[in-house]
């Protein structure tokens, strides 16, 4: 069963609206409690696989971006079109920081990832305690799947853990770098909440499948969630994991 308290940090749901959501969906939902540590999984077994980041990875990559002084502010000039035509449109113009995140702009991030190098990135990986910290594919594409190479992998309950800890001020994080994050990471705001999160969509890559994720928080005016929802079936897209959780949290 749900925690009381837990249950009222979800806005009253009925734990029987976690089952209905996930009819026809192959995945998995960790959620905690970030004031009580209180968890409750939908899933278990797949919520303790680790499994590729893809672009939930941009959370931490721009908050060690700003840690190490390479990024400034939300609205800074962040990814300068080099003029390739990639295949999703908004990847195609220059992008502020802000925009890179919510385009989820690989190539910008890529870019960031150089700039940081290796050592201070596996410095900040192993400081985090990122699931299993292995960077071995390399420094710009680590976190994404691919046939030919092993990404690193983090499960769910080590994504929601990440966040509980990011939204209580246990990470090493400056309060600026806190503040410009939890910006860009605005996702939605309605009358019951607002959720803060980051999508992150990729194929099957070697030992690993195709998968969608969303992971973040939502804050309502009595408690504050923090979730990893990942999904592995034939509809594992980050999109279809933002739209489950907006579902059941919002």
């Amino acid at each position: 069963m749900i925690p009381a308290l837990l249950a009222a940090a979800l806005l009253h749901l009925p734990e029987a609206a976690f089952t209905k959501a996930f009819v026809g969906h192959q995945g998995a939902l960790a959620l905690i409690d970030c004031k009580s540590g209180e968890a409750e999984r939908y899933n278990p077994d797949l919520c303790a696989r680790r499994l590729p980041p893809c672009s939930t990875f941009k959370i931490w990559n721009t908050a060690i971006g700003l840690e190490t002084g390479i990024l400034t502010s939300a609205e800074q000039p962040f990814f300068k079109w080099d003029g390739e035509k990639r295949f999703i449109d908004d990847w195609n113009q220059d992008l502020t920081l802000r925009q890179a995140y919510t385009f989820s702009c690989v190539p910008a991030y890529q870019a960031l990832a150089r700039k940081i190098g290796p050592a201070r990135m596996n410095g900040w990986i192993h400081k985090l305690g990122y699931g299993n910290e292995d960077t071995s594919s390399g420094n710009d594409v680590f976190w994404l799947p691919a046939p030919d190479r092993k990404p690193i992998l983090i499960s769910p309950d080590e994504q929601a853990d990440l966040i509980r800890r990011l939204v209580n001020g246990d990470l090493p994080f400056s309060k600026n770098t806190l503040a410009i994050l939890k910006d860009i990471m605005t996702a939605k705001t309605t009358a019951r909440g607002t959720l803060f999160g980051k999508t992150g969509t990729g194929g099957a890559g070697k030992d690993t499948p195709a998968v969608g994720w969303f992971v973040g928080y939502v804050t309502s005016d009595k408690s504050t969630v923090a979730f990893a929802c990942v999904l592995t079936g034939q509809d594992a897209t980050g999109k279809n994991a933002r739209a489950l959780v907006e579902k059941l949290l919002l």
